[in-house]
């Protein structure tokens, strides 16, 4: 129970700052949209108010703590970790293709909405600086930026600091909100209306033009839904709901109930609601909290797109990528250098270009409403081919969601030409890319297997065809197991000889923080027509330092394989050049062999000794 109450506090502090400082924005956006649209009266107040609450208590609540938390894999979360467990279940065919290409749409969507978020979370923050100080130069954008770096800057510590840090901060904030709203609901009891649900029908059906148009603004309540689900391996299913139950939906629905309330009081307070909520003695403090805020609100999506991007590197749809794990009891605690720089680069460059939250405002909601349909397409099938639902069951899972979701997918298609072509284009490019990636890796692999062919081919050839033994050992890293090392067989072809022993070594992460270096080495038992050759698998935790050479002396120790002489022994690395041929659609050929030069080298080659070790390359054509 204390471990489960301190990770909550945690995933307060990264997971649901989005999504908690929504309030600083929504009911601004919702009745300026369109130019004022959606008209300003007490009635319309009510309404907004009920949809808000309904949005998250329906899209939140039910559709992603209740069932999408459930559909996790292997403690991954996010759309692509859904999207893999779906496909798991399916057989091949359209379906089966539909479902995978869903997902990687759904993951480079969720890039495009790590880029925006952190932008329009900070910028709506400093603004708060406009109310309390309205004759003031504007600084707005330089402080963005100054906060913004600050905030990337940090992500090396690791989420599980972060959250330490900014949980305690999120305890507040959330009180914060609640405190704020209470004194107007107090004061407007008849807004209290709003709580059922007959007041927001009844405004969609009785205004559709005003509810399109409320619905391109609105789903800016529930932005960050989907980051709360990709990190659910940094934290767990158990903490991330009973935080949301218990302390962020209560605090969220009480302070848009005092908006409601102090907008029915005085529409004059329509620039900045929420900052008026609060005596002008508090608005200070409040922007400062607000600040904190919206700093931990970018660390829900800077956290989730490191999740998502391992998961796509996992799974063949980016390059290799240099992860840190930042954690030794939660394997889902990482930090990605390349990520976080890039992230870093493409925020920065939105924060200039639109420069402030209500042009950025334009921008945000493409992602999060294609995300939140492909979502639930995806549970959908899960619903029926996982867990078994009846027809009716699914059917109405489906029904139901497709009710709330597609007429907010459809409000903001029409937002593209007004700054929704941002999340959309970054959308196309990471797609372009990992769809490139996961194309070319399949060739590249492809070739291998056969310029490399079996191991045990190769050694029966070896077999008939003797070489030279030469004294020493060699030991060749490669990942497949099932064929020759690229490295090996260019070496025993182009010399003629092979070493006394040969070591060919493949490296595991198993799902533990560390194995002790006494246990990391086994020895994979085959048949050879020749002696000398030994295939041995490295396991590693992802706390791990791969020390590869260090492993296998301990290894050599414990096993009495003294013979191998580790100390003279050259490591035989196989580089793959991969270049391409410019017959039939080869640009996206040439894409990928671009991302296969940017992709980083195993960090565990640094610990080779240098003086012993050769790099043998090799070219692959696609």
């Amino acid at each position: 129970m204390k471990r489960t109450a301190v990770l909550g506090v945690g995933a307060l502090g990264v997971v649901f700052g989005d999504i908690g400082t929504s309030p600083l924005y929504v009911m601004r956006t919702v009745f300026t949209v369109g130019g004022g649209a959606v008209a300003l009266t007490d009635r319309n107040i009510l309404s907004v108010v009920s949809c808000i609450i309904w949005l998250l208590l329906l899209i939140v609540t039910v559709k992603y703590v209740v069932f999408v938390l459930r559909a996790d894999h292997d403690g991954e979360g996010g759309i692509l970790a859904l999207s893999t467990l779906v496909c798991g279940m399916l057989k091949p065919g359209r379906l089966l293709k539909l479902m995978g290409l869903l997902g990687v749409f759904g993951a480079a969507l969720f890039f495009g909405d790590s880029v925006i978020t952190p932008a329009i979370s900070v910028l709506s923050a400093i603004e708060g600086l406009e109310v309390a100080f309205p004759d003031m130069p504007n600084v707005v954008l330089p402080v963005a930026l100054a906060i913004l770096t600050a905030l990337f800057a940090i992500q090396k510590s690791g989420t599980s600091k972060v959250g330490r840090v900014f949980g305690p901060l999120m305890v507040v904030w959330f009180i914060g909100l609640a405190l704020a709203g209470l004194p107007h609901v107090i004061q407007n009891p008849s807004v209290l209306m709003a709580l059922s649900p007959t007041v927001a029908v009844q405004f969609l059906i009785l205004h559709p033009a005003a509810a399109f148009v409320m619905m391109g603004a609105i789903v800016l309540a529930v932005t960050g839904t989907e980051a709360l689900y990709a990190d659910v391996s940094h934290f767990g299913r158990t903490p991330i709901q009973l935080t949301w139950i218990g302390v962020v939906l209560p605090c969220l629905i009480l302070n848009y109930l005092g908006q409601g309330a102090l907008l029915i009081e005085d529409e004059s307070h329509l620039a900045n609601p929420f900052f008026h909520l609060v005596p002008s003695s508090l608005t200070i403090p409040l922007v400062i909290m607000a600040t904190i805020a919206t700093l931990i609100a970018s660390q829900a999506v800077i956290s989730g797109a490191y999740s998502i991007a391992r998961q796509a590197s996992r799974l063949g749809y980016l390059p290799h990528l240099r992860i840190v794990h930042t954690s030794e009891s939660a394997a889902g605690q990482i930090y990605l250098p390349a990520v976080n720089m890039l992230l870093y680069g493409a925020v920065a460059v939105v924060v200039l270009v639109f420069q402030d939250s209500d042009r950025l405002s334009g921008a945000y909601g493409l992602a999060v409403t294609t995300d939140f349909v492909i979502t639930s397409l995806l549970l959908v099938v899960l619903t029926r081919v996982g867990w078994k639902w009846p027809a009716w069951a699914t059917a109405g899972l489906a029904v139901g969601l497709a009710t709330i979701e597609w007429p907010m997918f459809a409000a903001n298609l029409s937002k593209i030409s007004t700054g929704g072509w941002l999340p959309l284009g970054v959308a196309l490019t990471m797609m372009f890319m990992m769809i490139t990636w996961n194309r070319g890796e399949r060739l590249v692999t492809r070739a291998r297997k056969d310029q490399e062919g079996t191991l045990k081919e190769f050694l029966d050839n070896v077999a008939k065809h003797p070489v030279r033994r030469i004294p020493g050992t060699a030991i060749y890293p490669h990942s497949m197991i099932s064929t020759t090392p690229r490295s090996l067989k260019l070496n025993t072809m182009i010399n003629h000889s092979l070493h006394d022993h040969v070591v060919i070594v493949s490296l595991k992460t198993m799902p533990v923080p560390r194995v002790p270096l006494n246990e990391r080495m086994t020895i994979d038992r085959f048949e050879s027509p020749i002696s000398g050759v030994s295939h041995v698998t490295l396991r590693f935790g992802f706390m791990d330092t791969r020390d590869v050479e260090e492993t296998l002396a301990a290894g050599q120790k414990q096993l009495g394989l003294r013979s191998w002489n580790l100390d003279c022994a050259y490591f035989m690395l196989s580089h793959l050049k991969v270049t391409a041929t410019k017959s039939g659609c080869h640009w996206w050929k040439h894409g990928f062999v671009l991302l296969s030069r940017m992709s980083a080298s195993p960090q565990w080659t640094v610990s080779l000794p240098a003086s012993r070790t050769a790099e043998i390359s090799s070219t692959v054509t696609i």
